[in-house]
């Protein structure tokens, strides 16, 4: 008999009136916060603007959203496509069914977009974010133990978590997956944040530190899991996902510190008004257009004749005066000394 255990919530979902408050959705939104709050932190820290990593969030995390739902469908599309299915439950995203692998792709390609609209190389901005994703990565992972899902094997360990009777699940003690994957994950954030300070990782580098350490977690956590996946050659598909990006981003860590040693110097241009707004620049062209026209009006008028009625150059010894009559009539000089 188990006499420790993690218990799990009786429900998932909180009803204030009318409106559903669900436990994975907190998770998923408490993580996108955490992120965004320390990926400023470290922007701010590199040089950048603040404000400027929220800016490119909004465009980064609702693709992040569309791509991990959309790679967990696609590889587990018998839950939603097979017999005695409803295809509608393909869009219920709060029930559970987010692929990191199609979250991070996805996320990437609205990031770009955000990056190109501000001047600002993505490499930079994902190594600013790469930690604060592997900390929102250890929020979200509750959600699963909210909905009772994704859990291991039948253990008796002090540690594990206690599942009820539902679909497709059976009461019992399990290994509680999600809350090894959410611990690995803040391992993976410390170890970005130590040798990102140790090394000064640019160009990239961070975040593909992160992303080959987190494989390295999710391929042996996902051998563990018994909830249904397809396989090849007898091992789960996210394992063999594991090992391939794993591959990429180490050969990208080497490949990058060879062809771009070091960290970028400036990972936010400073884009003034006149650089941002064409009409805005066109006015202070036309300004500056203007000011040097009255300048050289006001340089011809001053090197007008005397005569002209413009004033002339002034002589040293007085205004209009001549080197003679400059001298005191009392002098002693002599005239004649006084001409040469």
């Amino acid at each position: 008999m188990n006499l420790a255990y993690i218990p799990s919530p009786s429900t998932g979902v909180v009803h204030l009136g009318p409106i559903p408050l669900r436990g994975y959705a907190f998770c998923i939104i408490i993580g996108v916060f955490v992120a965004v709050w320390l990926g400023n932190k470290r922007w701010i820290a590199r040089g950048g603007k603040p404000g400027t990593v929220a800016d490119i969030a909004v465009w980064a995390v609702p693709f992040g959203l569309v791509g991990g739902r959309l790679y967990h469908v696609i590889t587990d599309y018998q839950l939603y496509f097979g017999e005695g299915r409803n295809w509608v439950d393909a869009f219920k995203i709060w029930e559970g069914g987010l692929g990191i692998w199609g979250a991070i792709a996805l996320g990437a390609v609205g990031a770009w977009i955000g990056c190109r609209l501000r001047g600002i190389p993505l490499p930079a901005w994902a190594d600013a974010l790469a930690p604060g994703i592997a900390l929102a990565q250890a929020c979200g992972r509750w959600g699963n133990w909210f909905n009772q899902e994704l859990y291991g094997r039948a253990t008796d360990l002090p540690w594990a978590v206690e599942i009820s009777d539902g679909p497709n699940r059976v009461a019992g003690t399990y290994h509680p997956t999600f809350l090894y994957e959410s611990l690995w994950c803040l391992g993976v954030a410390a170890l970005v944040i130590w040798a990102d300070r140790r090394f000064k990782l640019g160009h990239g580098r961070a975040f593909a530190l992160y992303v080959a350490a987190y494989c390295v977690g999710r391929g042996w956590i996902e051998y563990m899991r018994v909830d249904e996946a397809h396989h090849i050659l007898g091992v789960r598909l996210n394992v063999w996902t594991s090992i391939v990006v794993f591959v990429l981003a180490v050969v990208y860590l080497v490949l990058s510190a060879k062809l771009r040693p070091g960290r970028e110097e400036v990972v936010e241009p400073d884009r003034g008004p006149a650089a941002s707004d064409p009409a805005t620049k066109d006015e202070a062209q036309d300004q500056a257009q203007d000011g040097a026209e009255a300048g050289a009006e006001a340089a011809a008028a001053e090197a007008k004749d005397p005569a002209d009625g413009g004033s002339g150059p002034k002589d040293d010894a007085g205004a209009g005066e001549t080197t003679e009559d400059a001298v005191p009539a009392d002098s002693e000089t002599p005239k004649t000394a006084k001409k040469l």
